[in-house]
């Protein structure tokens, strides 16, 4: 790696780390406040309408930003065409959603979400105006405009959501929530980006990135489905407030699992696109951000695992305590999750978009049957056990792709990865076998056995030199060498 791409690849890992973190902090305070001034209900109306604004949300970036991401020099003219292709579909996608709104209240028997999915479906057109400006600042790697931008528009955002549930309204301080931020985002990435469209559509602009993006987007499509027929199925078969508990131990879940992941997505993508000419290279880079990911989000899911009582009750009270067992059958998928991207970003970063989609194909309709089986045999916590062997699918799919491509083999990133998934089981073994001996007090006995679990990881990540801890080690040793020199 060069200096410069490893100078901007590190600015670019401090931003983005900086941007997750506030929003992770931001996210985490708005749920506390937000449990306690909603119900389980006004989630659950959220919830059931989420892969309908999902799926059209993909239809919309889809594939063609992440085309002009790896596209070496767009022009003008082809940021102009996505834009235009952007609003016009988006206007389209929002126009079936208005018209087909009653009925989908209809499908769930709750009639309030008719209202609901009309106002919350305008994100859909406001976001199709920032794409194109946000994947311009991620193009030149201007990360640190992207997380100045997205922790002050969750800050103002998260003030308007409190004041309007404090004032009892309830599911709309949710839909409130959802549309400030897409506003407010879409103006500052604008202002930030100092963009203009120069209003040229081109049909052979938009055909040249469909033959990158359209097979993205038809996998994006896919992927989104599959991670929200979970919330289908539970809003169809069960009533809102079952639906409230899942999608409350879903977004913890997902806090978590994607909080790393996404900061190196994020990164690594753009970084790798510039490498992927040098497989070496990109290998070796690969090899590093995997083992950084996982040592950090494998103990972070055990934790989450170990402390889910005191963890739930702490921050969203007792009105959530039926969401703890989703919660836990959902982090084991997590350890899983939080590798998937990396290695999807990798193959995209070299072009290879058909055969994404093929895998991608494959993978979900396995998936799927997994989640209907499950379903079928036992219910809402099959429907989650069957989510997990899904994670745990796509990830080995999405590292064998890596494997044909890259040359990083599957038998390679097993070992990689062995030495952090032992020291993490037995710390948690070690832990989960302390608790016997620890005070009745759920706060008490989670912060000591918080205390157990990370000196054990550390100390034996040390004691047996894994990689991983050293590479850490060393990306600290840089960042206080940066911060003390500015």
């Amino acid at each position: 790696m060069s200096a410069s791409l490893k100078e901007q690849t590190l600015s670019g890992i401090i931003w983005s780390g900086l941007q997750k973190s506030g929003s992770l902090f931001l996210g985490f305070i708005s749920s506390i406040v937000l449990a306690r001034l909603l119900t389980p209900q006004d989630y659950g109306c959220i919830g059931m309408l989420a892969i309908f604004i999902a799926v059209s949300s993909t239809f919309i970036d889809g594939g063609f930003g992440s085309a002009l991401i790896q596209k070496s020099k767009p022009t003008e003219e082809d940021y102009s065409t996505i834009f235009i292709w952007n609003l016009f579909l988006s206007s389209v996608l929002y126009t079936i959603l208005f018209i087909g709104a009653p009925s989908v209240a209809n499908f769930y028997k709750t009639p309030i979400l008719s209202d609901v999915l009309r106002v919350q479906g305008v994100i859909l057109v406001i976001n199709a105006l920032k794409i194109i400006p946000v994947n311009r600042l991620r193009k030149t790697l201007k990360f640190k405009t992207i997380a100045v931008t997205e922790v002050t528009v969750s800050s103002i955002s998260l003030v308007i959501t409190i004041i309007l549930a404090w004032r009892g309204y309830g599911v709309w301080a949710l839909v409130a929530q959802q549309i400030s931020v897409s506003l407010l985002s879409a103006i500052m990435y604008w202002y930030s980006s100092k963009w203009k469209p120069c209003l040229r559509f081109s049909r052979t602009s938009l055909r040249e990135l469909f033959s990158f993006g359209g097979y993205l987007l038809a996998a994006n499509l896919i992927n989104t489905f599959s991670n929200n027929i979970q919330g289908l199925l539970i809003g169809r078969f069960f009533n809102p407030v079952v639906t409230g508990y899942y999608s409350k131990a879903r977004q913890t879940e997902n806090l978590a699992s994607t909080l790393v992941s996404q900061i190196m997505d994020q990164v690594s993508y753009p970084v790798l696109v510039q490498a992927k000419d040098n497989m070496q290279m990109m290998k070796a880079m690969l090899k590093k951000f995997i083992g950084i990911l996982a040592f950090i989000s494998f103990p972070m899911m055990a934790l989450l695992i170990l402390l889910a009582y005191p963890v739930f009750i702490l921050l969203y009270s007792d009105t959530w305590v039926e969401s703890i067992p989703y919660f836990q059958i959902l982090c084991v998928g997590g350890l899983a999750v939080c590798l998937q991207g990396i290695n999807y970003y990798a193959v995209a970063a070299i072009g290879k978009s058909r055969d994404i989609f093929k895998w991608t194909f494959i993978k979900r309709i396995i998936g799927l049957g997994l989640i209907i089986a499950g379903f079928y045999i036992g219910g809402i916590n099959g429907l989650l056990w069957g989510s997990v062997m899904v994670s745990h699918l796509i990830y080995w799919i999405n590292a064998y792709l890596c494997s044909k491509y890259i040359g990083y083999s599957l038998k390679e990133q097993f070992f990689d990865l062995i030495p952090i998934g032992v020291v993490t089981i037995l710390s948690f073994g070690i832990t989960y076998i302390s608790e016997g001996f620890l005070p009745e007090n759920i706060y008490v006995k989670g912060a000591i056995q918080f205390v157990i679990f990370c000196s054990l990881y550390l100390s034996i990540s040390l004691l047996l030199r894994i990689q991983s801890f050293e590479n850490m080690r060393e990306i600290v040793k840089i960042l206080k060498k940066k911060l003390i020199f500015r």
